[in-house]
Formats: C-alpha cells, sequence, structure tokens
C-alpha cells in the first residue's frame, strides 16, 4: 500500500470517528431534552404523550392528598386557565405548599394524570421559574378587572 492510500485511509477513518462521536453527543442531548409546558398546554394537546416533560403552574389550595403508604401524594396545577392533577412518589423540598409556584418533571399518563419524577419548588418569596410566570395567564374577575396569580 502506497503512503498515498494509507493517509487516505486515515482520513476517512478520522471522519468516520468524528461523525459517529457527533452522533453519540447528539443523541445524548436529545435524551436529556425536556420542554416545558402549563396545563393550558397539556389539556389543548401540545404536550408530548409517551415523552419526559415538565409542567408549571400553582399548587391549587385544598388539592394535596396523601396517599396511604405516607410517600405518595396527588396535588392540582394550575395556570388560571386549565389544571391538570399531578401523582409524586416521594419526598417533597421543604417550600413546597398550596398557592405556591412549582415545575414537576415527569410524563403523562394515557388516564390524563401527570406522573412527576421530580418536584421543584420555589426558593423565596420573591422567585418564580419565568416558564411559570408567563404560563400564568390573566383571570378575569367577576367586576371585569384582571388579575393574575401571586399579586
Amino acid at each position: 500500500m502506497k503512503a498515498r492510500h494509507k493517509r487516505f485511509v486515515f482520513v476517512a477513518l478520522a471522519i468516520l470517528g468524528v461523525g459517529i462521536a457527533a452522533a453519540l453527543a447528539i443523541s445524548a442531548m436529545r435524551s436529556n431534552l425536556s420542554y416545558f409546558f402549563s396545563p393550558s398546554q397539556v389539556a389543548a394537546g401540545e404536550a408530548p404523550t409517551n415523552a419526559l416533560f415538565r409542567l408549571g403552574g400553582l399548587v391549587v389550595k385544598d388539592s394535596l392528598a396523601r396517599q396511604g403508604d405516607g410517600l405518595t401524594l396527588t396535588f392540582a396545577v394550575t395556570d388560571n386557565a386549565e389544571t391538570l392533577e399531578v401523582s409524586y412518589t416521594g419526598i417533597l423540598p421543604d417550600l413546597f405548599g398550596e398557592g405556591q409556584g412549582v415545575v414537576a418533571k415527569g410524563r403523562l399518563g394515557e388516564d390524563g394524570v401527570f406522573y412527576a419524577e421530580e418536584v421543584l419548588a420555589k426558593h423565596d418569596e420573591s422567585y418564580m421559574p419565568p416558564e411559570v410566570a408567563d404560563s400564568l395567564r390573566p383571570v378575569q374577575a367577576a367586576d371585569g378587572t384582571e388579575t393574575a396569580a401571586g399579586r
């Protein structure tokens, strides 16, 4: 084999190696990607039914219910337009509470319940995740004025 052919084989193998590495990196990034959806978007069918995504909004007051095992609980999340039931098994963050902002990461079940794998709560009085703040829609009060959650 001539030196020219050896160089050609080496360059071809290097290009093939870089291509395989790039494909693996892109595949790893896609598997870790999770999009944010509000309860209204989930109700409208915009959220994937078989993929991991984040759901955000406010925890509805008086919706927190613990199951018999003590670790599984259900609660409702709203964006003031739609409400979605969430089921979570695990220990909740200390700042989790009714009427507070929350972001849950998980999957939508066939029964319409969001099964969370991770629940995050806001970390202080003035912070709300930007996605949650943007997804909270103003609600028309009975007197015609607009009100927004958290105000």
